[in-house]
């Protein structure tokens, strides 16, 4: 099991290039299963999440093929994937792969739009709360598809296809969007979706699927509308920067202090993330090369944050802020509304003297003036950077564990890091 090792103290000063979004990756590869011509995707992220879902793919009979290094590459650009659907021998998604990866599940939409049938097991993934199945299998229901459960696996017919219909769902949910859109498409005549979600993966998956012949109106915003086609063809995407990487990046850089331009990154697609950053007293310009985050001298001011699906404060940036608010000039107040059970980063910062009391959805974080380096345990693929982000600003050495959490989302991290002046390594074994 590979360790990070980190001696805090070190300003960030330099370019960290932003990578494709994971979020939008995963999606737009399971949409490969929509059509029988290939899928060209760049920008892809090098993560452990995208090998695992090629292994799932790949049962399916799906072929996916690497693009090698091109003229003019640099270290960081993405990977570009050719994955081509054109037979699909096998409908069934098998506990061992989709236990390891819950967005692996998403592929029962496209299965049964195309072939009419899927078996899928019920999902894994990371440990935050229980993140139910319910509202996606409810959105195939409305499609027309037959449902059940049997045996820890979720089995969907629709013998003669999906048909357009009413999706309206009872709380924003990113992955029953995704796949009421992927089912759609497919479906005889047309299908609206109320209350879907409207981060701006969504909106990537759906102008990708729009190129591949779908007729989609209104992805990112609470209304969709879908008209229904008989076939899609390939088409050739390119996935959008990662928001929560870029987010991500920006803190560590107000934690640390310093001066870091984040190449490629998009600020429209965090506003709400880069606000409260403002706010803590970090300063923030967009260029036309990506987003420059300084924080020079000035301390980092408390704020108080509560999480709300997208154009609000991303979840998936929690855990990092906490960390940074550790050591804030004062009181912070975290509420986190979207997951249950997502403060198990807290009692890991509590190895580092973090002062933060939970109540319900909501952390308290008392600044301290220091924190000192510990050996600490990753619990899932966000909080695990949150540690990071506390260790580069913490006395001494830091160990954190299990860091495979971190490359499931993460592409080359300590190499980001490190490039920009911080004493961080990775130790094998």
């Amino acid at each position: 099991m590979d360790r990070i090792r980190i001696v805090g103290g070190q300003p960030l000063k330099g370019r960290i290039p932003i990578s494709g979004a994971k979020n939008a990756t995963l999606p737009l590869m399971i949409a490969s299963l929509l059509t029988d011509e290939p899928l060209v995707l760049e920008n892809v992220p090098r993560l452990a999440d995208v090998a695992l879902l090629q292994r799932i793919l790949g049962n399916h009979g799906v072929d996916v093929m690497v693009g090698g290094k091109r003229p003019g590459d640099g270290e960081y650009d993405g990977q570009t994937l050719h994955i081509s659907a054109k037979r699909i021998v096998d409908t069934t998604a098998p506990y061992d792969l989709v236990s390891r990866m819950r967005a692996s599940f998403w592929v029962i939409a496209p299965l049964v739009a195309r072939m009419g049938e899927a078996k899928v097991s019920l999902p894994g993934g990371c440990a935050i709360g229980t993140r139910p199945v319910d509202l996606l299998l409810m959105a195939l229901r409305q499609l027309g598809a037959d449902i059940e459960i049997d045996g820890g696996y979720v089995l969907a017919r629709a013998p003669h296809g999906l048909r357009g219909g009413e999706i309206v769902f009872p709380k924003v949910t990113v992955s029953g969007t995704h796949t009421a859109l992927m089912g759609a498409v497919l479906a005889k005549g047309a299908t609206v979706i109320e209350n879907a979600a409207c981060e701006p993966e969504i909106a990537d998956v759906a102008d990708c699927l729009v190129k591949m012949g779908a007729r989609i109106k209104g992805a990112g915003t609470p209304r969709i509308e879908i008209e229904g086609v008989a076939r899609l063809d390939g088409t050739r995407h390119r996935v959008l920067a990662d928001r929560i990487e870029t987010g991500t990046y920006a803190m560590a850089v107000a934690m640390t202090g310093g001066d870091v331009m984040l190449d490629g990154a998009r600020p429209e697609l965090l506003q709400a993330a880069l606000d409260v950053l403002v706010e803590a007293g970090v300063e923030i310009a967009a260029t036309n090369e990506g987003l420059r985050v300084q924080r020079n001298g000035a301390g980092i001011a408390p704020v108080t944050v509560t999480t709300a699906p997208f154009p609000g404060f991303p979840t998936d940036l929690q855990a990092q802020l906490m960390a940074l608010m550790t050591r804030a000039k004062g009181t912070s107040r975290i509420t986190e509304t979207i997951f249950e059970n997502r403060f198990m980063h807290v009692q890991e910062l509590a190895r580092f003297g973090a002062d933060i009391r939970l109540d319900g959805e909501t952390a308290t974080i008392a600044g301290v003036p220091r924190l000192k380096g510990a050996p600490v345990m990753a619990t899932d693929l966000r909080a695990s950077v949150s540690l990071v982000i506390a260790a580069l600003a913490a006395e001494g050495e830091t160990l954190v564990n299990r860091v495979y959490h971190l490359d499931r989302g993460f592409e080359r991290l300590e190499d980001k890091l490190s490039a920009c002046g911080a004493e961080i390594e990775r130790i094998s074994g």
